[in-house]
């Protein structure tokens, strides 16, 4: 994919050089710190809008559910001594692998860490129907030991699960059909894209995040593929047919360039609005906090780096453009932005493999973040440089999500 992107004035190989060489390989490192990587997550809530009992029942040993040697002291509790626990796992280790489900055994030991954490979440979340974190079945998930990949989870419950995103949360009228969509006809998209040009930049703006959204899930789960499934090994990889199938311009009739450059797209939306909440998190008053004094200084001091590095970036998406006609109007098409926004994030809650569900409602729940951010300029511009910050607020379940997000893409 290279050259210009539709509603931008920047291109593929500006962002390219800028995120490789620049902004990646800092914010690689940022995700890695305590911060970052515990993301507290409910899986166990019900699908809201049909009932699904199906759970993807593969044996996903990516995950590893039992507590490992490498977590930190800082996070790990006295009161808890893995080699004593190990063997009392040994149940439950089986039946998180049984479900290819999500390492959850952290949460005790890390219980006593980040119970400050909460005391920093003010949530007054917008876009997204956020998990209850108070929820005895929310639980502290280890990022880094449940890397986004393909889990074997596909097939006609993946497939309901995008359809339902685009069919009914994308502002597209039943009668205009996706591109290779079953009953597709033989228009080669032409009418969703005569659709697409015709209707106002903001609604093309969502379902081209959506795409964007889509693009960049598929992609992960072609780049860390199951390529070799023994009882002695199982290897990840590249697998280049599966990403061929999804994107290639012969194979998908023109529409993989689409995606992928709706995936660029969705990166110049999340990139700006990262440049646009720098003062939120400039604040002397504001701090990471995993009660680790001096590490959470360093990694406050790397985070705004990145975001003075996202400030500097030469051809931002102008979201001026957005919202910008007749004020009652636009009021108008930004709640139900929201709404449609909102129930997007609800849906993530029918997805059946919980490795998915995960990655699902943490990408989700960081692009709802970007949204809110970008609509609430006015109100970051009023943070004061001290003192609490009621006008705008993230809480510490948007921040994690929102730099996790940014680092799927």
């Amino acid at each position: 994919v290279t050259g210009h992107l539709d509603d931008c004035t920047c291109d593929v190989e500006t962002i390219d050089a800028f995120n490789n060489y620049k902004l990646f390989p800092r914010l690689n490192e940022l995700l890695e710190s305590d911060y970052f990587r515990y993301y507290k997550v409910n899986l166990k809530k019900p699908c809201p809008f049909w009932s699904d009992s199906s759970h993807c029942g593969i044996r996903d040993c990516a995950v590893q559910p039992c507590p490992s040697e490498e977590v930190p002291d800082g996070i790990r509790s006295a009161s808890y001594k893995y080699s004593e626990e190990a063997n009392n796992l040994a149940e439950e280790c089986e039946e998180a692998k049984r479900l290819g489900a999500v390492d959850g055994s952290l949460s005790k030991e890390t219980q006593e860490a980040v119970l400050q954490w909460t005391q920093h979440d003010d949530s007054s979340d917008s876009f997204c129907e956020a998990d209850d974190i108070y929820s005895p079945d929310a639980e502290y998930v280890d990022l880094l030991l449940n890397p986004e990949r393909y889990t074997g989870y596909k097939g006609p419950d993946a497939w309901k699960i995008w359809n339902s995103i685009y069919e009914e949360n994308c502002f597209k009228p039943q009668n205009v059909r996706r591109p290779l969509t079953s009953g597709r006809g033989d228009d080669e998209g032409h009418a969703f894209y005569k659709w697409l040009k015709g209707v106002c930049v903001e609604k093309r703006a969502f379902y081209r995040l959506i795409s964007g959204l889509h693009a960049s899930i598929n992609i992960h789960l072609s780049a860390r593929y199951l390529l070799q499934d023994t009882w002695s090994e199982k290897k990840w990889g590249p697998n280049v047919t599966e990403f061929q199938q999804r994107f290639d311009e012969v194979i998908t009739r023109g529409e993989g360039p689409r995606r992928l450059k709706n995936l660029y797209f969705l990166y110049l939306i999340e990139l700006r609005a990262l440049s646009k909440v720098l003062p939120f998190f400039e604040r002397p008053g504001f701090q990471l906090y995993t009660g680790d004094p001096s590490h959470d200084e360093e990694v406050k001091n790397q985070l705004l780096e990145i975001l003075q590095l996202a400030k500097s970036f030469p051809l931002h998406f102008d979201e001026n453009s957005f919202f910008a006609g007749n004020p009652k109007e636009a009021a108008k098409l930004k709640e139900e932005f929201r709404l449609h926004f909102k129930n997007i994030s609800k849906i993530m809650d029918c997805v059946g493999c919980f490795k998915c569900r995960l990655w699902g409602k943490l990408q989700t729940q960081g692009l709802g973040t970007v949204l809110k951010i970008l609509f609430s300029e006015n109100l970051i511009e009023k943070i004061p440089e001290s003192g609490p910050s009621y006008g705008f607020q993230l809480s510490r379940q948007e921040i994690v999500a929102l730099f996790n997000a940014f680092g799927r893409l």
